[in-house]
């Protein structure tokens, strides 16, 4: 088995606010030897998100918006053999290195059937309201019932299996529980590291606004509603 090789792609648009304690945390990964690189897929940021993204090293992928589009775009300027996915409001915790390595340990020593493998991490939200503790129950019950993470978890999927099956799609919103579906349970695993988000788009709309709005959008889905669709709804 080829040495892991660890690409990092965050799509920004106008993420200057949250960006540099996003990128941290790959910095010592860099240093460790993992991250191999970071690939920021720009949508046409109008702040000083560019300007952080130079100050870091990081790669810049000019997109069209869209975080599916983006995405792909920033895949497809990776290098790496194992890709990470990961917002640019969301924050790995420190243990995070030592897990995904223990991961690709547990792979190359044949523990999985298969050496093309997906992971998630654990979320949570960086709030210290009841809410916030109450909504990472449900997402952590959620992803226990049906290996169902979504994008601010962060997905680290092995660039092969990425590929095969024909990676991010170009779709206006659940690009995230797309590209999972098509992952499948069996190749899924659920780390324990956090990858702790923003609240701010709680805080703006409201812990149960804005969650009974997440699970409309995925029952719609479900019941095969197209995604662009659903966007028009939901704006």
């Amino acid at each position: 088995m080829l040495r892991a090789m660890l690409s990092v792609v965050i799509p920004t648009l106008n993420a200057e606010k949250t960006l540099t304690r996003t990128l941290s945390p790959l910095v010592t990964a860099a240093v460790r030897g993992l991250v191999q690189e970071v690939i920021v897929a720009d949508g046409g940021s109008s702040d000083e998100t560019l300007e952080i993204v130079e100050a870091a090293g990081a790669k810049l992928v000019q997109a069209k918006r869209g975080r599916g589009t983006q995405l792909a775009a920033g895949a497809a300027a990776a290098r790496g053999n194992w890709l990470l996915f990961l917002h640019a409001d969301t924050v790995l915790d420190a243990s995070w290195i030592a897990e995904v390595e223990k991961l690709f340990e547990q792979i190359e020593a044949g523990r999985f059937r298969d050496h093309e493998m997906a992971a998630a991490f654990k979320f949570a939200l960086d709030d210290f309201s009841g809410w916030a503790r109450f909504l990472e129950f449900m997402v952590a019950l959620r992803c226990a019932l049906l290996k169902l993470p979504y994008g601010d978890q962060g997905l680290l999927v092995n660039r092969r299996l990425y590929d095969r099956l024909g990676g991010y799609r170009d779709l206006p919103l659940m690009e995230d529980v797309d590209l999972v579906r098509r992952i499948g349970r069996r190749r899924l695993v659920m780390l324990r590291s956090l990858a702790v988000t923003s609240p701010a788009r709680y805080l703006k709309e409201g812990f149960i606004a804005r969650s009974l709005r997440n699970l409309g959008c995925l029952a719609l889905y479900y019941l095969r509603v197209p995604p662009r669709v659903i966007a028009r709804l939901y704006g």
